[in-house]
């Protein structure tokens, strides 16, 4: 299957070279470009990619607005945004995560990595995020967010104890090997339970599912380092 994807950065010359970059491989494709958050939530809503290639900052309509837009639209519920910026702060880490962005990576980052990111988005396999910023996602996800109602713990009734546990696991930033280790089972088992679990809390992705962790209270940030 191929990925479609859709790029919304206002730099031209970065566009032209990430479209060179995703159209020479043979499992992604750019179906269109976007110089500005208006444009693509338009775009989005006309070709609905599988990928959203999401710049944070950009003239009028910015990444985090559109990107809140597009997650929030049920026709696009199969469209996945990857926001990749300059801005790597913490903050911005977490309004990403918090509009709905399945991931989030540094421009800084090699070709390589990029292209892995728009797969393992694509899959609805990881959240995204370098190693460093986990435990900063982490905290901001669980932090007081006047704008957006806290998830009841009824939210998670609907889960058995297993996916209770794989989901935590999840959400404190573990892979599915992570996981499976932990657990004595399988990648695949937990790769079960994680789905099991997207699918009762009628998450998009995983992580929709770890918004979900910290915002029911499921999971909690560890406290911060003294000394």
């Amino acid at each position: 299957m191929t990925i479609r994807v859709l790029l919304a950065d206002d730099q031209a010359l970065l566009r032209a070279t990430f479209r060179i970059l995703i159209d020479s491989c043979d499992d992604m494709e750019v179906v269109a470009e976007a110089m500005d958050g208006k444009e693509a939530i338009a775009l989005t809503r006309a070709h609905h990619p599988d990928i959203v290639v999401m710049d944070i900052r950009m003239p009028g309509t910015d990444g985090l607005t559109a990107t809140t837009a597009v997650c929030a639209d049920p026709d696009l519920a199969a469209t996945r945004v990857l926001i990749l910026t300059t801005f790597e702060t913490d903050e911005y880490v977490a309004q990403a995560v918090r509009a709905g962005a399945s991931g989030f990576l540094g421009k800084d980052v090699s070709a390589d990595v990029l292209l892995d990111g728009i797969r393992t988005v694509a899959a609805g396999e990881a959240l995204l995020s370098p190693v460093a910023t986990r435990a900063l996602i982490s905290r901001f996800l669980a932090a007081p967010d006047h704008a957006t109602p806290a998830a009841p713990p009824t939210r998670l009734a609907s889960l058995t104890a297993r996916e209770l546990e794989v989901t935590a696991l999840a959400a404190e930033g573990m892979s599915n090997h992570e996981i499976a280790e932990r657990l004595f089972v399988s990648p695949l088992t937990v790769r079960t339970h994680v789905h099991r679990a997207m699918t009762k809390l009628h998450a998009r992705d995983r992580a929709q599912l770890v918004v979900i962790a910290y915002r029911s209270g499921l999971v909690r940030p560890a406290p911060p380092a003294t000394g």
